[in-house]
């Protein structure tokens, strides 16, 4: 597999942060893993993650998170985006989990949400979690391959009435 690399989200990539979010706008796909990336322009986007950072500009019902950007090397180019949330609000202990993450439409079906995940799972062992949880929507055969895939472990499946979806949760220790 080519190079790729998780990176920090800063300006040098808000062209093609954009560029990400609109691929997803163009066929109404959810956008997991993003942050609020929908409800904003990219610089906007930017300076709303880094308050996830710390606990002092917290927005109100969230949880500290970490944001990064899935980077291929050769080009440059995003190809994923996932976020470690640090600990659970209610809402993502029972829905969200730990991690979220999506691929740019036209990467996808590459093997790289595998690749993604794996290379976040040694920055949550370092943040100091021993297990994360993960959760897709039941029809989202892709994401259950790729939680299987990195040693997922299934819990149950729940159904969240707000969002009408039932999704299932599986556990990763990390060693």
């Amino acid at each position: 597999m080519e190079k790729l690399k998780l990176v920090i989200p800063n300006e040098k990539y808000l062209d093609d942060v954009e560029a990400y979010k609109e691929e997803f706008l163009a066929i109404n796909s959810s956008m997991d893993g993003c942050g609020p990336l929908r409800y904003y322009d990219a610089k906007e986007w930017l300076e709303e993650i880094k308050k996830y950072t710390k606990k002092e500009t917290l927005p109100e019902g969230k949880v500290i998170a970490t944001q990064f950007l899935f980077v291929r090397e050769s080009d440059n180019r995003i190809i994923g985006l996932i976020q470690v949330r640090h600990y659970f609000s209610e809402y993502l202990r029972l829905y969200g989990g730990n991690i979220g993450y999506s691929i740019r439409p036209s990467e996808r079906r590459k093997g790289y949400a595998k690749e993604m995940l794996k290379m976040v799972l040694p920055f949550c062992k370092e943040i100091g979690l021993e297990k994360v949880l993960i959760t897709c929507l039941e029809e989202n055969e892709a994401s259950r391959r790729t939680i299987l895939a990195n040693g997922g472990v299934y819990e149950n499946t729940v159904y969240d009435k707000d969002q009408n979806e039932h999704l299932q949760r599986y556990w990763i220790t990390l060693k």
